[in-house]
């Protein structure tokens, strides 16, 4: 199985289109190919895939509830909590739910055995088909905070294929490297502005920090200026692909319609760079 992840250092470069794409395109040369959409605050990759979902499961975290009766309110559960989700008052224990990172921490080190975990729904994973692909998508409930925990749901029940297109969230926080985290390549899709150099930028750190191989595509090309270009040649960033702008792939993105089979050479390009790809892992 070969992972490959999506991400990009901002939103609005044209990750989504590629992951999507490139899944499509693989797909269409008669590869086996799973796509998981792990952007789980915001994931639109089933707009252009319309896949038929098949299946549904929840994603639940444990969440402390109080036992009044046996609780002393001594305070020792606020005091562990980093992100303040209890609050212990004169005869009462106050829980955040929203804020609770799950990490077991008050259940603990109570000294009463006055808490227990039980299981509280953030979200939901869905499981289908599009076009002789396997799609899968994470979807955090609007509210939630906690995005990582969808994710890692989602990359645990990853279907067995040859190859797993992953399209990552933007940015670089925490949701980000969960989603990238063990995969065998990552593509950075960047534009050329100064905002998406300077994202471009903090990507590749994270890249480096992870020590994943990378490498990057530059969408709309034709459209900015030079500075990534020179950026990646100095840093010694391999550019995968370069991407001019394209009046009717514009028009199929805003139309919710594949790219790849609006344009024969779109996607062409899309498998001879997974080929360039996958012949990169193989030989490390």
């Amino acid at each position: 199985m070969i992972k490959i992840s999506v991400a990009s250092g901002k939103g609005g470069t044209g990750k989504t289109t590629i992951a999507t794409n490139l899944a499509a395109a693989l797909s269409a040369r008669g590869k086996h190919v799973a796509y998981l959409d792990c952007d789980v605050e915001e994931p639109n990759g089933g707009i252009f895939l319309k896949p038929t979902i098949s299946a549904k499961s929840a994603v639940s975290v444990l969440v402390p509830q109080i036992d009044l009766e046996k609780c002393t309110f001594c305070g020792d559960c606020a005091a562990i909590c980093e992100f303040n989700a209890i609050a212990v008052l004169k005869d009462n224990v106050i829980v955040f739910d929203s804020l609770c990172h799950s990490c077991g921490g008050c259940y603990h080190v109570c000294p009463e055995d006055a808490i227990k975990e039980v299981p509280r729904q953030i979200g939901e994973i869905q499981i289908g088909a599009a076009n002789g692909l396997k799609f899968m998508e994470g979807r955090l409930n609007i509210g939630e905070s906690q995005a990582p925990p969808v994710t890692r749901q989602l990359k645990r029940g990853m279907p067995a294929s040859d190859i797993v297109i992953i399209d990552a969230p933007p940015g670089t926080s925490c949701p980000v490297i969960e989603a990238i985290s063990n995969t065998d390549y990552l593509i950075l899709v960047s534009e050329p502005t100064p905002f998406g150099l300077n994202d471009l930028r903090l990507a590749v750190g994270m890249a480096r920090e992870l020590k994943l191989p990378f490498g990057v595509i530059i969408n709309r090309s034709d459209l900015g200026d030079n500075l990534t270009e020179d950026y990646c040649k100095n840093e010694g960033i391999e550019i995968l692909l370069r991407i001019p702008f394209n009046r009717k792939i514009a028009e199929a993105y805003s139309d919710g319609r594949m790219a790849c089979h609006q344009s024969d050479n779109y996607g062409e390009n899309l498998y001879r760079l997974y080929e360039n790809i996958a012949g990169r892992i193989t030989n490390d």
